[in-house]
């Protein structure tokens, strides 16, 4: 019964990848299972068979959840991309309250944590600065593209791990958001191993730091999250909505807002 959890849990957390804006990480708080999930893969080889048994239930679960999906949001944003971006607003804005409860909640400020806020802030203006470069890069063929996507694969394993931070968003403010989704749904194979490879290289390498880091200095963590997610709204605004688009495109982003704001509040008091 509890592997069968598992396996749910991880469809919730696979389909929350895929949505900008929401953490896979926070959605596994939630559902309680991300402290569980960050000591089996940073301790993996202590007890191998335990946790081999739990990837497994959640890594397929996630997998499923991707595939599910992914189709269905490739059609939303072709049909609908200005509508859909701004329910991804709404995503972004609505998390930030729990993000900001957790770079306080040991109740330590120091206004040189705004500092890692800035930093955050910077870097992601800095990725998102070319995304038709990266689009580019990662669609063409050979050697170089395949280590483009490696080392994509190694940064979205930095999201994935980090809560607060959305795997799918970090792609979208590169310019690989619509890309992966399409190899996803092509099983477009030459895209996907170097990238698969670059997220489990970058799970396995950066676990264990980003573990102690969020333990040791979770203020001056959650404030560079922060940062990048507050970013991350430039690259996502579509532009001011034409008259016809106005009214959905606040119903989705108030929808977005209220959907991630009551999730982030349940992750915090249960």
């Amino acid at each position: 019964m509890k592997g069968l959890k598992n396996f749910l849990k991880g469809i919730a957390v696979g389909v929350a990848t895929l949505v900008p804006g929401v953490s896979g990480g926070t959605m596994a708080i939630i559902l309680g299972i991300y402290d569980d999930l960050i000591h089996a893969i940073s301790s993996f080889f202590k007890d191998w068979k335990k946790h081999t048994k739990l990837l497994l239930e959640i890594g397929f679960g996630g997998i499923l959840g991707i595939l599910l999906f992914s189709r269905l949001l490739e059609n939303a944003l072709n049909k609908y991309p200005h509508i859909m971006r701004f329910l991804f607003m709404g995503i972004i804005i609505g998390g930030l309250p729990l993000l900001y409860r957790k770079a306080t909640a040991s109740g330590k400020r120091d206004k040189k944590d705004f500092i890692f806020a800035i930093l955050g802030f910077t870097m992601v203006l800095l990725l998102s600065a070319e995304p038709t470069v990266t689009t580019t890069m990662a669609t063409s063929q050979g050697i170089l593209s395949m280590v483009f996507l490696f080392i994509a694969g190694i940064v979205m394993a930095i999201a994935l791990v980090l809560p607060g931070i959305s795997g799918s968003f970090m792609l979208l403010v590169l310019g690989l958001y619509n890309v992966t989704l399409n190899a996803i749904n092509d099983l477009n194979i030459p895209f996907l191993i170097p990238f698969g490879l670059g997220i489990v290289v970058g799970t396995l390498a950066t676990t264990k730091i980003i573990e102690s880091f969020l333990q040791k200095h979770p203020n001056k963590a959650y404030m560079l999250i922060i940062g990048f997610v507050v970013g991350s709204l430039l690259p996502v605004f579509p532009g001011v909505p034409s008259t016809s688009q106005l009214i959905p495109s606040a119903m989705v982003f108030i929808i977005g807002f209220i959907m991630i704001f009551w999730l982030g509040k349940k992750g915090i008091t249960d």
